[in-house]
């Protein structure tokens, strides 16, 4: 379980998508132990669903609370039902405004060549466009004020051609660029907005993808930390950056890499 910078303690709600696995469960637990309080979106059939739980499980352990919704977080009408439901818990717990962190972290897209992928739509509502309508409605609701934190997941394969990472490269390079659009126009209302560009790191995402193996070995090899990015590591990172004296960090793109992108 991931422990907080002891110097960092926040205090209202976070909403994490992709909660129950890789850097969402990791950041949901840094996030709990810094203070906040979780609403997690996460979509799980039975084999995995007591992932999902366990991460609850120890928000809760932690003195926190946690609001899990098992939903498809692409879906328009599951993210109206689950906005609601956090609207009702928010006009509980605080004034408005209290939702303090919002992460992306989203992992669901094709896996094939260009010329023979289908699905490029679904991989890029479901990788990118979605950060926005999340991003529309927290905003749009006063859930989320002065002070508030998107963060959004992306890779190096976002400015690289990879076999098979095409389509998910295409929705990297545009959540990046939603995320530029999203600092410009909620900076006047002092919300921040920046992507986290973790290293190559063993995630259940990462590894279906075809060829991990060789990407991870390349990755350790190269990294002048020697190790692979965990996603405790990227976690603590997001930790930091939700800390009010980071209000002038915004519209970037974040390495958390040990130093892995910048070696030739």
């Amino acid at each position: 379980m991931t422990d907080a910078p002891a110097s960092i303690r926040l205090s209202g709600w976070a909403l994490v998508l992709g909660a129950s696995s890789g850097f969402g469960a990791a950041t949901a637990l840094a996030l709990a132990a810094a203070g906040l309080d979780v609403f997690g979106v996460h979509l799980d059939r039975r084999a995995t669903l007591a992932n999902a739980e366990r991460v609850a499980a120890a928000i809760e352990a932690l003195g926190r609370r946690a609001h899990f919704f098992n939903v498809n977080a692409a879906d328009a009408d599951r993210r109206a039902e689950v906005m609601a439901a956090m609207e009702r818990v928010l006009a509980e717990s605080g004034p408005p405004g209290r939702l303090r962190v919002l992460l992306h972290s989203l992992a669901f897209g094709t896996l094939k060549p260009y010329v023979t992928a289908a699905q490029m739509g679904m991989t890029l509502d479901v990788m990118a466009h979605s950060l926005v309508y999340w991003a529309q409605d927290v905003v749009g609701r006063c859930l989320m004020g002065p002070g508030g934190r998107i963060f959004a997941m992306t890779s190096a394969g976002g400015t690289r051609a990879l076999p098979s990472y095409g389509p998910v490269s295409a929705a990297k390079a545009s959540l990046e660029s939603h995320i530029r659009q999203l600092a410009v126009e909620l900076a006047p209302r002092g919300i921040t907005a920046n992507a986290i560009r973790a290293g190559v790191t063993a995630t259940p995402a990462a590894q279906k993808i075809p060829g991990y193996e060789l990407l991870e070995d390349a990755a350790r090899r190269r990294n002048p930390s020697g190790r692979l990015t965990t996603p405790d590591d990227v976690a603590r990172a997001i930790v930091v950056l939700s800390h009010a004296d980071t209000a002038w960090i915004t519209g970037n793109v974040i390495g958390v890499d040990g130093g892995e992108d910048v070696v030739g």
